[in-house]
């Protein structure tokens, strides 16, 4: 008997050990995956980074971070030198001497500084207390001296936007607001209120914000040059559906009502355009039509971070912009006249698929002193600029030309007819590296004025005399230097040392060059792999997914010690692979379309085979595979586990897009088409649910007002009906990323894969807790 119970027990561990396949993986392993999140690691980098505040003469000052504290630099273009803006050590002393307290000279108690006009002396600010430091007495005193003047940076995107509830006019001497639907503005000396419209209500206001899941209290506003016009619109949601969402709480709960049409609805939110004559609080209405709620470079009309596709006659008589339609096929560049709001048609576009205007900046400038337009399209496949007559609309010349992309416009320089732009893919190797270049008007002279490879990010003088250029790769930390706007290397300012990091064990990840599923169109990637590798072991794969099409899953391809929880993954025993798949941005036009009207696709084929090469060079076991992803990623994910089950056996969708009929209508109208004209159905996860075979988690946080939560429970109805075994994670109250969730749902994701891909135990409720930056 004793005998017979021993056999049982023998053969139950046995078939216990060869279930787990591996010992237990511990909370120290978890912390050391920690250590590689990016709060631990961005601290043991220095010298990373430089944000030039430009003073007069051309120079300007930088704080760079050290392993010691930091540093003020001081920079001089003209002179090509670069020294210490002052001698940390006797500022210190100087200043511990006179406020009777000691200050360590590597970490000064402020973080910004000026100087005085004659450029002779330090002013900056200790707790609240304004000090000047004179370099040639050595002398700290009260300041009283009158600053130099800051000349403020150039700022594009959202950084051009800033903070609050107001839009200053370009004179700094009025501000405009939003006030119960109208707009209103503010004289900033007297601080006095005018209001502007009257007739603004509920659903049809002034100026307001919402892009089906964005709003702002912020008025979407372009104002005129000579500060004397406002351009604007007055937004009529009154038809368009609501969305809903409750809170979970003790008691009733709160109803969260917004406007959220969905594609196929016969309402959408539209836009009535108006010019506002502020002096005289004269509201000029244009004599078109409305205008979808669209734009050339997203749904949201302010994505640019004022007023997208908006351009300004210098004298504020003329108002350039474009229309485009609810599917985004078609564009109409458009003149308006400020004084009477009559429209002049000077062109239109139209493609196939879906028109945008740039990636992260639109590319389209009007030039009335010459009668110009600069257009961007990718009519011969590729991202270009051309130019117009303004007058005639007809086309004078293509500008750029080639198999590569623009993608920013950063600078148009009329006076000597000089463009200055971004691009991709027109130099050796990656084609996502941006590098700067400027070309003439008519198509002649064009230089790189950033020739290292890499990802380079560019920081303009005020006056465009200058610019700092910021270059590094995946595997390769940034160096940043100075040059002129001819590209001439000028001087170096910083090259970033992650000598703390690497003692750490940490390492860069590996990229990859890979083969398309049609087997002839190059993709590109990156790869994690353990720090300790097993020279005896294959690893199980997990692929983090992104498919866009708006973006990809790598996101910027400039240095990052840390992204996402991807290294962190790896040290826990997995090869982790982002792969960039057909129909992502940033290539040609035919690759961005190739998922063109089935989404459903998810560059879900490019990942396979991407993987299926990868094992073959690396130690990859692909009867282990993972995938995660979070809003288009975790569409994609649940696609993954449903229409390929015998590929990917474990996967983690977060926040995913399962039904695009249930999701806002401009997003999935611009890259889909409308709904008449294509077949949503095909594309709903819901639908394939029933093929599910391996083990799927689905999380969504409940007050979802991007991705509405019914997109997971239509998925979580239909695997139930087709009685399918899931996990299910809930975030009652949160928003479309989790917020303070984030900690709890990485670790639950890392859980998820130990045990169901590695086939380990994890440990019990392990605890991520992030920590602030050290600087």
């Amino acid at each position: 008997m004793n005998r017979y119970l021993l056999t049982v027990t023998a053969f139950a561990l046995a078939l216990s050990a060869n279930a787990q396949q591996n010992a237990p993986v511990t909370a120290k392993d978890y912390e050391h995956a920690e250590s590689f999140l990016s709060y631990n690691t961005d601290p043991l980098i220095d010298r990373a980074s430089v944000r030039p505040n430009w003073l007069a003469g051309d120079k300007f000052w930088y704080r760079v971070s050290t392993a010691q504290g930091n540093e003020f630099i001081l920079v001089d273009p003209v002179k090509k030198t670069r020294t210490a803006a002052f001698d940390a050590q006797k500022l210190a002393d100087a200043l511990s001497a006179v406020a009777g307290k000691k200050y360590d000279a590597n970490k000064l108690p402020f973080q910004s500084i000026n100087y005085t006009v004659d450029g002779k002396s330090v002013l900056f600010t200790v707790d609240g207390k304004k000090w000047n430091y004179n370099p040639q007495t050595n002398q700290v005193t009260e300041d009283t001296s009158k600053a130099a003047e800051v000349k403020p940076p150039v700022l594009t995107g959202r950084a051009a936007r800033g903070g609050g509830n107001e839009v200053f006019s370009p004179d700094g001497k009025r501000a405009a607001f939003i006030k119960n639907y109208n707009l209103w503005v503010r004289d900033v000396a007297t601080n006095k209120q005018t209001q502007l419209t009257t007739d603004g209500i509920k659903d049809f206001g002034y100026a307001t914000d919402n892009a089906g899941w964005t709003t702002s209290d912020r008025p979407i506003v372009s104002w005129s040059p000579d500060s004397k016009k406002i351009a604007t619109f007055q937004q009529d949601q009154r038809n368009a559906s609501d969305m809903y969402l409750v809170t979970t709480n003790v008691g009733k709960p709160k109803l969260m009502a917004w406007k959220y049409p969905l594609p196929g609805d016969k309402e959408i939110i539209t836009i009535q355009r108006v010019i506002i004559d502020v002096d005289n609080a004269k509201v000029i209405r244009f004599n078109i039509a409305p205008d979808p709620h669209r734009a050339t470079l997203s749904d949201d009309i302010s994505s640019s971070g004022t007023f997208d596709d908006a351009d300004w006659k210098e004298d504020g008589s003329e108002f350039a912009f474009v229309s485009t339609s609810r599917d985004h096929k078609n564009e109409k560049f458009r003149i308006a006249n400020a004084q009477t709001g009559a429209v002049r048609e000077v062109f239109e576009e139209t493609v196939k698929t879906q028109y945008e205007s740039g990636w992260g900046a639109i590319n389209w400038r009007y030039l009335p002193a010459s009668k110009e337009i600069i257009w961007f399209s990718e009519r011969d496949n590729w991202g270009h600029l051309y130019l117009y007559d303004a007058t005639t609309g007809k086309i004078k010349n293509q500008i750029t030309k080639g198999n590569w992309v623009v993608t920013k416009l950063l600078k148009v320089d009329e006076k000597t007819r000089t463009l200055y732009f971004v691009a991709g893919g027109r130099e050796p190797g990656n084609p996502y590296f941006s590098h700067l270049y400027k070309i003439n008007f008519n198509g002649k002279g064009l230089t790189l004025l950033t020739p290292e490879d890499g990802n380079h990010t560019i920081t303009f003088s005020p006056d465009y005399k200058y610019f700092v250029d910021s270059y590094s790769k995946p595997d390769m930390a940034p160096v940043i230097v100075l040059r002129d706007m001819n590209g001439k290397l000028l001087s170096p300012l910083e090259k970033t040392d992650i000598s703390r990091l690497v003692a750490t064990g940490w390492k860069a990840p590996i990229s990859v060059k890979l083969k398309a599923h049609d087997g002839t169109t190059d993709i590109y990637g990156l790869m994690f792999t353990p720090t300790k590798m097993d020279a005896n072991k294959k690893y199980p794969v997990i692929d983090y997914i992104y498919p866009g099409p708006q973006g990809g899953g790598v996101g910027s391809w400039s240095f990052a010690a840390s992204r996402n929880d991807h290294q962190a993954l790896a040290e826990l025993g997995f090869i982790v692979v982002v792969i960039e798949g057909t129909s992502n941005p940033l290539r040609s036009k035919s690759f961005h379309d190739m998922n063109y009207g089935n989404m459903a696709e998810n560059t879900l084929p490019d990942q396979i085979t991407g993987i299926k090469q990868l094992a073959a060079q690396y130690p990859i076991d692909t009867t282990k595979v993972g995938i995660w992803g979070h809003s288009g990623g975790g569409f994609a994910t649940a696609a993954a586990m449903f229409r390929y089950p015998d590929f990917f056996k474990v996967g983690i969708s977060e926040s995913g897009n399962h039904e695009n009929r249930n999701y806002e209508d401009d997003w999935a109208e611009r890259y889909n088409g409308l709904v008449e004209n294509s077949d949503y159905d095909a594309q709903a996860n819901q639908n394939f649910a029933k093929n599910l075979k391996g083990k799927l988690m689905l999380a969504h946080g409940m007050m979802d007002n991007n991705v509405p939560p019914y997109n997971t429970l239509l998925v979580v109805e239909a695997l139930e009906k087709a009685n399918k075994s899931f996990d299910l994670v809930i975030f009652p109250n949160s928003a479309h990323g989790y917020g303070a969730y984030g900690p709890y749902m990485m670790r639950r994701r890392w859980d998820y894969f130990v045990k169901n891909l590695l086939g380990a135990e994890p440990p019990y409720d392990y605890q991520i807790k992030p920590r602030p930056s050290q600087r």
